[in-house]
């Protein structure tokens, strides 16, 4: 042994092979733990990055959210002038109908034998007893036996017809209680009639007016009876 070698000292019974043992666990342990702190520290990262994509996320779904709103409330405002737009329009072909049926719908209808001498000026107008407007009828045709009520739409459909129905009864129970007992009868003018709508029109008994070129015509299907009321 060389001159100033200190030989360790190791624990009685504990052998330099144990020691060595030991210190390797201690190393892989080691290894283990920077192993675990390397993977803890990446996971902070990626979980930072998860929250940071998180965070811009419901940045961008509020963001939506208010644009959303936004066009929801556009389309609302739109809507609502579009409505407004309708409502006028609606109102127009009221008075432009009045201009296109109106005219000639005496002759078509005498044409048919029905000699009506008198329209009624305007929107003919059914009050109840209370003062209130129970029925509005656009064309209101009358002779010594018959009153036909006409219901003028730019395009007619199904529910307007039982609509028209329901005006027609209001009609009839007005004039009864005026102890009028003339017939009442029914039609639909329009100016565009879709196949199944003027179908249904003549089942329920009302006569179909459409339009023809700058006139209106009425065309009465072979077999057509008209209801009474």
């Amino acid at each position: 042994m060389a001159e100033g070698t200190t030989v360790p000292d190791y624990p009685r019974g504990v052998t330099f092979e144990q020691v060595w043992a030991t210190l390797q666990d201690v190393a892989k342990q080691q290894k283990e733990t920077d192993k675990m702190i390397k993977e803890n520290a990446r996971q902070q990262e990626e979980t930072a990055r998860l929250m940071k994509e998180t965070d811009q996320m419901m940045k961008e779904n509020a963001r939506l959210q208010r644009e959303t709103a936004r066009q929801m409330e556009e389309t609302d405002r739109h809507m609502k002038k579009t409505d407004e737009q309708l409502g006028g329009l609606h109102n127009r072909f009221g008075e432009i109908a009045e201009h296109l049926v109106k005219p000639g719908i005496n002759t078509r209808f005498n044409e048919l034998g029905y000699h009506f001498d008198e329209i009624a000026e305007g929107n003919y107008k059914i009050q109840g007893e209370d003062g209130k407007i129970k029925a509005e009828i656009d064309l209101l045709l009358q002779n010594d036996d018959t009153v036909m009520a006409v219901e003028v739409k730019a395009t007619p459909k199904i529910n307007h017809i039982e609509e028209h129905i329901k005006r027609i009864e209001i009609l009839r129970d007005h004039r009864r209680k005026r102890n009028d007992q003339r017939q009442v009868e029914g039609a639909i003018a329009g100016a565009i009639f879709a196949a199944e709508v003027k179908k249904a029109t003549i089942e329920a008994g009302l006569y179909v007016i459409e339009q023809s070129g700058d006139t209106m015509k009425i065309k009465v299907p072979e077999g057509f009876v008209p209801r009474r009321w």
